[in-house]
């Protein structure tokens, strides 16, 4: 005997009513925002890049645009206390980079696997170096600088320029660094250093072997944050800079005559850089192979 199948109609009940599930207005107002802030924040940096083709008729940047040359580019280098102030600027971000890192890598430590006395006193003090305006420890730096170079004849003192340039970008990076290491730390399986040690490992091997590679990310994040900060820093610079020019103080004085397009070819160049840096960071990192 063979079961005979019915359908809802033919038992005499009604077939459900397949109802359209509605969209909330979140669903588009969510997107459309998301991409106008998008569009907000990056359209200074596309017509940067757009009037590094603007055809002038002199040689400053006009707010008319005509399509288009590659004249500029072709003639990067051919401004050269621009070059100078932008080898300046590279000169000064690198070092400050790397002192920054090394020394807000083991106060970033510190504060992440130890508790002590004064820990409070130390976050707090780290979080008011990013939270202070920049022409605050601007001004106390360069009264610092000017102090030490009034002192006595003979004294130490450090004169405007590169070394007080350098030496302010440090300062004010540090904090930025240690806090990206912090919280690396933060969220590492101790445990994983113990097992080590259990295994004969000293605490320098264990260290090296396990809690540096865990952490290496949140150095290098570090390590770019820092350089991008200096690099791109004007308001401190241009209280301690004496008579030296980064890139973006000669861009700030070169406003006042008018802008070469040049500056719009090294602004490109510096966004593309970081951008291609940015992207290859993503891939390697979605190409790590995810636990089970």
């Amino acid at each position: 005997m063979s079961a005979v199948v019915t359908s809802p109609g033919e038992t005499g009940m009604p077939s459900p009513v397949v109802r359209k599930k509605r969209r909330k207005i979140t669903s588009y107002f969510l997107p459309v925002f998301t991409g106008g802030m998008i569009l907000f924040l990056a359209f200074p940096v596309l017509v940067m890049i757009v009037y590094s083709f603007n055809v002038l008729v002199g040689e400053r940047q006009t707010s008319k645009f005509t399509c288009c040359t590659l004249k500029w580019w072709r003639e990067i280098l051919y401004v050269p206390s621009l070059n100078q102030a932008l080898l300046m600027s590279i000169k000064v971000a690198i070092p400050a980079a790397l002192l920054a890192t090394a020394m807000g890598t083991f106060v970033g430590l510190v504060l992440g696997r130890y508790s002590f006395r004064g820990r409070g006193a130390t976050n707090f003090v780290i979080f008011l170096a990013i939270a202070v305006p920049e022409i605050v420890l601007g001004s106390s730096l360069l009264t610092m600088f000017v102090q030490l170079n009034v002192a006595k004849p003979g004294g130490f003192t450090i004169p405007l320029g590169y070394s007080s340039i350098l030496i302010s970008h440090v300062a004010f990076s540090i904090a930025f660094v240690a806090i990206t290491v912090r919280a690396r730390v933060s969220g590492l399986d101790m445990t994983l250093e113990n097992a080590a040690q259990d295994l004969f490992a000293t605490p320098r091997v264990a260290f090296v072997k396990i809690t540096l590679p865990l952490i290496l990310p949140g150095i290098v994040a570090g390590f770019l944050l820092a350089f991008v900060l200096s690099l791109d820093d004007f308001v401190i610079t241009n209280f301690v800079n004496g008579s030296t020019n980064t890139f973006p103080t000669w861009v700030y004085g070169a406003v006042k005559i008018g802008i070469p397009p040049q500056v719009n070819v090294w602004g490109t160049v510096l966004f593309t850089v970081g951008v291609s840096i940015a992207f290859f960071s993503l891939i390697r990192s979605s190409r790590k192979p995810k636990a089970a």
